[in-house]
């Protein structure tokens, strides 16, 4: 595997995030510097701006399931602006990527404070995934409802282009 791999996978999974957001007929940019968003997602009729953070892993195989690791700084989970920022999530696990674990930074914020999810290590949150083919889990906290949760980014369009 090559030593910058997890740079690859990072942008790979950027651009897979994206080409979602494109397909539901929102517009999106890369910041031309990163402090901290990775995409700005915006509905172009009205100009509704939403912030996304991209979280990629590679999978760990385990006896009946699989695991991806993300690490979030903890002081950018507890910046909470008006335009909240909504975190995305996504493994490389047998050649694809998972369904994307969408959740807004509120939620996330709320499940670290008051279920106690993930752990900190040098002011960092580190979440682990573990996903069987009935739930998506984090520290025993349930996250399969935040799954290809896109609440916050409908179909803008009638998706009659992707059939």
């Amino acid at each position: 595997m090559k030593k910058n791999y997890h740079l690859y996978l990072g942008k790979a999974g950027h651009l897979n995030v994206m080409s979602e957001f494109l397909i539901r007929g929102w517009n999106v940019a890369i910041p031309e510097v990163d402090i901290g968003d990775d995409i700005f997602v915006v509905q172009d009729e009205n100009g509704t701006l939403r912030r996304v953070q991209v979280k990629s892993s590679s999978s760990t195989f385990r006896k009946n399931n699989f695991s991806g690791q993300f690490k979030i700084p903890i002081n950018q989970l507890k910046i909470v602006t008006n335009i909240l920022v909504h975190y995305v999530f996504v493994v490389r696990h047998k050649e694809q990527w998972t369904k994307p674990i969408v959740i807004r930074q509120d939620y996330l914020l709320d499940h670290f404070e008051n279920d106690n999810l993930g752990s900190q290590h040098n002011g960092n949150l580190i979440l682990y995934f573990s996903y069987s083919p009935q739930k998506i889990e984090c520290s025993g906290v349930d996250l399969t409802k935040y799954e290809s949760d896109f609440t916050d980014f409908p179909m803008l369009n009638d998706g009659s282009f992707i059939r």
